[in-house]
């Protein structure tokens, strides 16, 4: 093994490198959940940043990093083709080139860092342990920027259960993978430099300072626990939107609301499938009327329109405190909005409701049950600088999803995971209500509460805390981690220069 991946035998064989970059990026989706193999966020990087080292020109670590982005999104969001062909209908040959399209758009990043990490003057002491931590996490910005952004899969995520997860309400997930990528550096460098102890210290001490991170408390309680109740309705993607199955649905969930005895009762995104106005005003009330004889209220997941042309995918509130509203801002690509040029995509996905009108960026939580509620819906939660728009206002995060468009997955699993970080980042406790799975409860910590099982009819009943009060991250958003890395990338030219 050690001549396989010595610096002779990887510079001159670039096509077993890209292998090997290929093979590490795949086996890195193992570290996330659902399998939580989160030692794999060290070896994986350490594998690419020694790959990068090794390679002899600037364009080898632009492939080589390239060829560790196929591998991670090929293998981690495959799930992609599941909702392309199964359930939108796209014929099997297409959503499959439109999948690995798209994995290679997700990869390029990667290729950029490798290529910039060769030309930067530093040593390659510095390179593993500053420059190329920092240009990860530039990389990841970048991801979660472009066609609109897709910031799944990154580093930090890894992290949720480990004590670099300290570091989240500092930074936010971005500067917990540029820590990942630096202690991965030190990982490599404690092997194969001559000096051992000293990366090993260093090692050590970030994470022992994380473990002592994770004892803060930087948020406190508002007021006493709040009862809630989750409803997971478990309706099948392929009968969710034919009307046929409406009654059904309907009944479902005013069943599962009615037997809750909670202050709060939360549906999933699109719960009811039909656009408000065009609902049952008798049947609303009723709804109503459960969550009032709960002393509470009720958050509803339904497409809500203002005009022929102009509709929202929204979360209405229904109870004792006033009607009020969110509408989603950040819409999913031709799931829910088309980009310009690709309205030939339009003829070929079948995805009812796919020309959603945007929300405000930055809406007022929801006065619900004695809680000030920041509602987010579907993949929202992925994206940390906008979740904290409300805050440090919303004493309570809430999710509404329907992850029924990813079938059988990895993608359920890290969603999930997401949304714990976020909890970590923010300091408050998050309720996720979704479809078909996985609905569950999540304490600020990171810690699930409690979790229904997927594709199975349910209600999770808890009790939850609000929170006041704000984290680094809340106030400061992504600046201290852009901070973090443009020092690093000053520190290591100025070393060089020296």
């Amino acid at each position: 093994m050690t001549a396989l991946l010595s610096r002779n035998h990887l510079g001159t064989r670039p096509r077993l490198a890209l292998l090997l970059a290929f093979l590490s990026g795949a086996t890195l989706v193992a570290a996330f959940e659902p399998v939580g193999l989160y030692p794999l966020a060290l070896v994986c990087p350490a594998l690419l940043i020694h790959l990068w080292l090794c390679a002899p020109r600037a364009r080898d670590a632009a492939w080589i990093g390239f060829g560790f982005g196929m591998g991670l999104f090929t293998a981690g969001v495959s799930w992609v083709y599941v909702s392309l062909s199964v359930f939108g209908g796209m014929p099997a040959p297409i959503a499959a080139f439109a999948t690995l399209a798209y994995c290679a758009f997700l990869s390029w990043p990667l290729a950029a860092a490798g290529y910039a990490q060769h030309r930067l003057p530093a040593g390659e002491s510095m390179r593993a342990l500053c420059v190329i931590p920092a240009l990860w996490m530039v990389a990841e910005l970048l991801r979660g920027w472009g066609l609109t952004g897709f910031p799944w899969l990154m580093l930090g995520y890894a992290t949720t259960d480990t004590p670099l997860a300290g570091y989240a309400p500092v930074t936010g997930v971005y500067g917990v993978s540029l820590l990942v990528a630096a202690c991965a550096g030190l990982a490599l460098r404690a092997l194969s430099g001559p000096a051992r102890v000293l990366p090993l210290a260093l090692l050590a001490a970030l994470i022992g300072a994380g473990a002592l991170l994770r004892t803060v408390e930087w948020t406190q309680p508002h007021g006493l626990p709040v009862s809630a109740s989750l409803l997971q309705g478990n309706v099948a993607q392929e009968l969710k939107f034919d009307p046929e199955r409406f009654d059904r649905t309907f009944a479902t969930y005013e069943r599962l609301a009615s037997g809750s005895k909670a202050r709060l009762i939360v549906l999933p995104e699109t719960a009811l499938p039909r656009f408000i106005d065009r609902i049952d005003p008798v049947y609303l009330a009723r709804l109503e009327s459960i969550a009032r004889s709960n002393g509470g209220d009720l958050l509803l997941g339904v497409p809500y329109r203002t005009g022929p042309e102009k509709y929202f995918n929204s979360v209405v509130s229904l109870g004792t405190s006033p009607p009020q509203i969110y509408s989603k801002s950040h819409l999913v690509p031709f799931g829910e909005f088309v980009l310009p040029g690709f309205g030939w995509v339009v003829g070929i996905l079948q995805v009812p409701m796919s020309e959603f009108s945007r929300g405000a960026a930055v809406q007022q939580p929801l006065a619900v049950a004695g809680q000030r509620v920041a509602v987010n819906i579907c993949y929202e939660d992925a994206f940390g600088e906008e979740l904290i728009g409300p805050l440090p206002g919303a004493t309570l995060l809430v999710n509404v999803s329907n992850m029924a468009w990813f079938g059988d997955t990895l993608a359920p699993g890290q969603h999930l995971q997401m949304a714990r970080m976020r909890t970590i980042e923010t300091g408050r406790a998050m309720l996720a209500a979704t479809n078909t799975g996985m609905t569950a409860a999540i304490d600020r910590g990171g810690r699930v509460l409690g979790q229904l099982p997927q594709y199975a009819e349910g209600r999770l009943d808890v009790d939850v805390s609000g929170y006041t009060g704000a984290t680094p991250y809340v106030r400061f958003g992504n600046s201290l981690a852009l901070i973090a890395a443009a020092l690093l990338i000053a520190l290591s030219a100025a070393l060089r220069k020296r």
